[in-house]
């Protein structure tokens, strides 16, 4: 499965929402320094979508807030 998720890094609280148009918008408590919001993101979907950690991919985006993630069932 392909997800569009949209990363707010920094926030108060972590957060999965999905919109309308099907994004996911995901907030996350860490900052975008050395991965750290990445390594949230990838810990918040597999709890999420109950699967491992290592099921899930950023396809696209690794550095910016706009990601494709593959989740593998």
């Amino acid at each position: 499965m392909k997800i569009q998720v949209k990363v707010k890094p920094n926030s108060k609280q972590q957060k999965i929402e999905q919109s309308e148009d099907g994004t996911w918008i995901i907030r996350l408590k860490s900052p975008p320094v050395d991965g750290k919001a990445n390594q949230e993101l990838i810990n918040l979907l597999a709890k999420h979508f109950q699967v491992g950690k290592k099921q899930i991919t950023i396809k696209a985006g690794l550095s910016a807030k706009n990601k494709l993630i593959e989740i593998d069932d």
